[in-house]
């Protein structure tokens, strides 16, 4: 339940992301709402992810969601450049949560 939990933070995470992109310095209201809405849900869903998964880990994983899922959403969203080297980088972020949930199966 608890990778559930910090899974659906990172989602949060990439959520609250694009909305700083939305928000333009939080100077729109709506866009800054969902923004702060979401980071507060992010950070709770961690910090509750984190009662039983170590810190490391938990943070570790947390970080590299919401890198993948904003990298991406940049790309598909904003029209920022894919290259290879990109994509091979993100596979090795996804790499590395997927040996950090093999070493930490709880």
């Amino acid at each position: 339940m608890n990778w559930l939990l910090l899974f659906l933070a990172g989602v949060l995470e990439v959520v609250w992301a694009i909305g700083l992109k939305y928000s333009q310095g939080f100077t729109k209201l709506t866009p800054s709402f969902l923004t702060l809405a979401a980071m507060g849900a992010s950070f709770y869903l961690l910090s509750v992810a984190m009662r039983t998964l170590p810190l490391g880990t938990a943070y570790a994983v947390w970080v590299g969601i919401g890198a993948i899922g904003t990298a991406i959403a940049g790309i598909i969203l904003f029209q920022e450049t894919i290259s290879a080297f990109k994509l091979c980088s993100l596979a090795l972020i996804i790499a590395g949560i997927v040996g950090l949930k093999l070493v930490n199966a709880s």
